[in-house]
């Protein structure tokens, strides 16, 4: 059970780590793809936090949420790999923040084409924070190290 477990691991991580070696990969001077998706969004996020909080907010660098994406993907799916609780929850704040704001199925009318792909990312990835969730339920139930009882020695008389 130990290596069908690893081999679960890798190919659950495998999503994010190879996520952000393409973010890091197409990266280049300007964010690269990821930061011109995120860009609009980042923008109306400010807007509304702005109009609600006053002007006083610093600006939010898309470039640096790009980054900290990459590295939370990285780093998580590593340290999930080897089982490691703090790599799951880096995992599932990583799904826990971005994906209402890259998935924003709520802004489109329900019967539009791009109302149903965002939907339908939106709940592979609210899939994938299950998964995760139950992945970090399961490693706080499950016993560190499992106590076996020595039988108990025959009676010779």
């Amino acid at each position: 059970m130990g290596f069908v477990s690893f081999l679960g691991r890798v190919l659950f991580a495998s999503l994010f780590i190879l996520s952000a070696w393409q973010t890091f990969h197409d990266f280049g001077d300007n964010g690269g793809p990821a930061a011109k998706k995120i860009a609009p969004k980042v923008s109306s996020i400010y807007r509304f936090l702005t109009s609600t909080f006053g002007n006083g907010l610093p600006k939010i660098d898309v470039k640096h949420i790009v980054v900290a994406s990459m590295a939370i993907k990285g780093v998580g799916g590593i340290l999930f790999v080897f089982c490691s609780s703090t790599g799951a929850y880096l995992l599932m704040y990583y799904l826990l923040f971005t994906t209402p704001i890259l998935y924003d199925f709520y802004n489109y009318r329900l019967h539009e084409r791009k109302c149903q792909i965002l939907l339908a990312e939106f709940l592979q990835n609210a899939a994938l924070f299950g998964a995760l969730l139950f992945f970090v339920e399961m490693k706080k139930s499950s016993p560190r190290k499992q106590l076996r009882k020595k039988p108990p020695k025959a009676k010779t008389t």
